[in-house]
């Protein structure tokens, strides 16, 4: 969950819910099916997030929709067993965790929500956040 709260804490009881109603060992909250999206972004914004998504999406087979976004529930257990095998920093990480995830045979459900960009700040998503981004995913895709 971010904490400038573009994840907006409504959302929570519904991953509580998919949780114990699934069983699920991570809960990721997801933009990217419907009844999710996003509100704030410019049209770029929009399109290299989908794109980063897509490819992502095509060279790892992850099994989740949303690879980028941080709001999650994670199970304690699998939570330390991910963190103690993911090597990634930044955008990259959340795809590594997801990734990392599903290559362990863990149990990922979705719930949509809509990410509102940041009231104040600038975003970090730049050229060189985008460059970080193609490595890690040549990175997971070598080494998952």
């Amino acid at each position: 969950m971010d904490a400038d709260l573009s994840h907006h804490p409504k959302y929570l009881p519904s991953f509580i819910r998919k949780q114990k109603e699934t069983g699920a060992d991570v809960v990721t909250g997801t933009r990217y099916v419907k009844n999710g999206g996003v509100h704030g972004w410019n049209l770029m914004r929009k399109l290299t997030s989908r794109g980063a998504n897509v490819l992502a999406q095509t060279l790892l087979q992850p099994g989740a929709s949303d690879l980028t976004g941080s709001f999650r529930l994670y199970k304690r257990d699998v939570l330390e067993d991910l963190i103690s095998s993911c090597v990634s920093k930044g955008y990259v990480f959340q795809m590594e965790m997801i990734v990392r995830a599903t290559r362990k045979g863990y149990h990922i459900d979705e719930v949509p929500i809509t990410f509102v960009d940041r009231v104040f700040g600038i975003s970090k998503l730049g050229g060189s956040e985008i460059v970080e981004y193609l490595k890690g995913l040549v990175y997971l895709l070598l080494t998952t």
